[in-house]
This record gives structure tokens, C-alpha cells and sequence, in this order.
């Protein structure tokens, strides 16, 4: 099943995409270690299907929401926070989750995959793990050829302004498709969830 999934993203890399993504591109192409103090988060999103917006990232907080940044096609979004236990939203027209609990000094990644059966456009955050019965396993020759073609971006003053123009949206969207998340069993969160050994 995951390779089917794998192929069809494959297939959608190769199709157009016209939206252009505020973040600005990164100096520093090199991803480096962090502290051991600090966990990084790479989010890479490979796919292009034409049609599909912009998908924008956030961490959540206790109901507060952080905006990480705007993810477009070919791009990772790398973000930088404290060892522990997380929760990352994606949002589009829906919003979906991904939980974590993340060791200090090491590099984690994730997938902003586009949620294929949906209704709306949407996306959904998958977590690369160090597991080869994962749906994505860092062991995969497809994780090395997205880490090597994505482009680094960082925030920016442009993406900074379209939040707070769009900050009571992304904050409805949370309050509607959070309690969705917590009727999944713990079985489905723990697939969609990071796990200290993942980091790399």
C-alpha cells in the first residue's frame, strides 16, 4: 500500500503547480546539527498535483498556535524547537496532525503529503520513522532523493504578514479538526506520530 501511495506521489512531482510560496529561499543549503538543547524539523513536501494550494505549518501549544512557515512543492521548511513533546499542525481548505515526542540534538523529518480521497483540498503530516513497517521509513531510497531535491526555505516578512491576514481562519480550522484528531485510536496516532529513536 505505501508503495502504491509512493508512486502516485512520484507521479505528481512531474505535474505543474502555480502558487508562489512567500518564504524566502535559504542561504545555507546544509542542514546542521542542532544543540543538544534544540530538536530540528525538517518537513519536506515533494508532491506538485495541480490544483492544490499551499499547505502552511504550524506547532500547537495548549490551544496556542506558532506559525512555522508556508509549504510549497519541492520545498522543506525546517524548524527548530525544544527536546519533548510536540504537536504539529498542517492546514489548507482542512487541517490535520502530527504528534511527536522528540530527543534533544538530533534531525527529524516529516512529509506534507496531499490527502488524495478528500473532498477539499488537503493535506496531511507523516512522520519519516526509523522503522521499516512504517508507512515512511528514512531507510527508503525515495527519503534520500526528497532530502537531496527539496529547496531550503526560511520564514520571511511576506509570510509573516499573510498569517496574521489569515490568522482567524487557521484558528477555526484548528478548533474544528483538532477534536476530529482525538477521536483517532492510540494506534493511529502512534502511526502518525515521531518517536525519540526516528531522529537521526
Amino acid at each position: 500500500m505505501k508503495y502504491r501511495f509512493l508512486l502516485l506521489l512520484a507521479v505528481l512531482m512531474s505535474l505543474g503547480c502555480t502558487n508562489k510560496n512567500p518564504m524566502t529561499v535559504a542561504a545555507q543549503q546544509d542542514l546542521q546539527r542542532p544543540p543538544a538543547d534544540e530538536i530540528q524539523l525538517v518537513l519536506m513536501h515533494p508532491s506538485a498535483a495541480v490544483g492544490m494550494n499551499s499547505a502552511t505549518l504550524y506547532e500547537v501549544t495548549g490551544g496556542e498556535i506558532r506559525f512555522i512557515g508556508v509549504s510549497d512543492p519541492k520545498t522543506s521548511v525546517v524548524y527548530r524547537t525544544t527536546p519533548g513533546k510536540h504537536v504539529f499542525m498542517v492546514a489548507s481548505d482542512t487541517a490535520e496532525f502530527m504528534e511527536a515526542d522528540l530527543a534533544g540534538g538530533k534531525t527529524y523529518y516529516g512529509v506534507v503529503a496531499p490527502q488524495l480521497d478528500s473532498a477539499k483540498v488537503g493535506y496531511s503530516l507523516w512522520p519519516f520513522k526509523n522503522d521499516p513497517s512504517a508507512d515512511y521509513d528514512t531507510a527508503m531510497p525515495i527519503f534520500d532523493i526528497w532530502v537531496r531535491e527539496s529547496q531550503l526555505v526560511e520564514m520571511s516578512a511576506g509570510a509573516r504578514s499573510w498569517y496574521q491576514e489569515h490568522r482567524d481562519d487557521i484558528e477555526q480550522k484548528y478548533l474544528k479538526f483538532w477534536p476530529i484528531w482525538q477521536t483517532r485510536t492510540p494506534a493511529e496516532i502512534a502511526k502518525r506520530s515521531l518517536s525519540p529513536e526516528d531522529g537521526m
